[in-house]
């Protein structure tokens, strides 16, 4: 079963990160990549990637005719997706398991910052009732 682990970070999240000590951003950098590593290793890493600051993104929705209309991050969001994985793994609780790593993820001075991972399945179709 393939479940998407979801890595979401508050508003001042991606500000509090750059002022962190250089030497606490490149240990929680190696443990995110030592944790992709091993995943990989064990067969069960699909895909993995962090995401850019919120500021860059933009919210779509198609215009008349189809074009794209473009705006910017809406100020009233408190939380932001800063980057995930998608795991395949035999049960949920591989999954929770693997999330509870990436949550332990060493913060300032190397304690673990324990922030929250969202899990969800990720579904190979739509469900039978309604085909």
């Amino acid at each position: 079963m393939k479940y998407i682990l979801m890595m979401n970070c508050p508003r001042t999240g991606y500000e509090t990160f750059g002022a962190w000590p250089k030497k606490d951003i490149q240990a929680h950098i190696a443990f995110m990549v030592g944790l992709k590593k091993a995943l990989r290793e064990y067969g069960e890493l699909v895909s993995a990637e962090g995401l850019a600051d919120p500021k860059q993104a933009k919210i779509v929705r198609a215009g008349k005719d189809g074009e794209p209309i473009t705006d910017g991050v809406f100020p009233e969001a408190k939380e932001f997706l800063a980057g995930y994985w998608i795991v395949d793994v035999e049960s949920p609780e591989q999954a929770y398991a693997i999330a509870a790593r990436a949550s332990a993820a060493p913060g300032p001075g190397g304690s673990p910052i324990n922030m929250p991972i969202e899990v969800r399945q990720v579904m190979s179709g739509p469900p039978e009732e309604f085909l």
